[in-house]
């Protein structure tokens, strides 16, 4: 059964001056945030096989609506990250449902292969509850510059019944990054963390 959706949100982000100094280019990202139903509210469920095949579902239409908010092609997206906020009649095997055995895999489409684990948390909250997405490159986890988060919020969700999900993409690293590490120049892609 598809994702019963009440709302998408896409936001960006762009730095242009940190501490005084130019970014260029500037530094991007995008968060795109799906609030759904939640089948499961108010109830106990041992198979959540439909929240997963949500999952599936809303890894490539958020990561699509973020590669589009940032103007870019599919393979110049640098990072990528995931999270989800579960309202009060749900729990948080929901967000885990949703977040981890199928999302993964159409986000890698969205963001042209991603051989690296996408960044993830989750959340019990209610109407407002911030969650900050974390970040990392999404080929290369031992990319430093790359290291980083974004929040994401929805005034009026989740409610009750309801599970915000969020993905966040960008199109670099962190302003004027300089804590060393693995360069963009040097990744390899093939296991996930060079």
């Amino acid at each position: 059964m598809p994702a019963k959706i009440r709302k998408i949100i896409v936001q960006t982000d762009e730095v242009r001056v940190e501490m005084g100094r130019d970014v260029q280019p500037p530094v991007r990202k995008a968060l795109a945030m799906a609030v759904i139903e939640n089948p499961f509210a108010g109830r106990y469920v041992d198979n959540l096989d439909e929240l997963i095949a949500i999952g599936e579902e809303l890894g490539g239409l958020l990561g699509a609506r973020c590669v589009q908010a940032l103007g870019i092609a599919p393979g110049d997206a640098h990072s990528y990250g995931k999270a989800a906020i579960v309202g009060e009649a749900g729990e948080l095997e929901h967000a885990a449902a949703i977040l981890h055995p199928k999302l993964g895999a159409p986000l890698r489409v969205a963001v042209e292969k991603g051989a690296a684990l996408v960044p993830s948390s989750k959340k019990m909250g209610s109407l407002g509850t911030a969650i900050d997405v974390p970040l990392g490159h999404k080929d290369a986890a031992y990319v430093r510059s790359h290291f980083d988060a974004m929040e994401a919020r929805v005034a009026d969700a989740p409610r009750a019944n309801e599970i915000v999900v969020a993905v966040v993409v960008t199109d670099s690293g962190r302003p004027l990054p300089r804590v060393g590490g693995l360069t963009t120049a040097e990744i390899q892609g093939v296991d996930g963390l060079r």
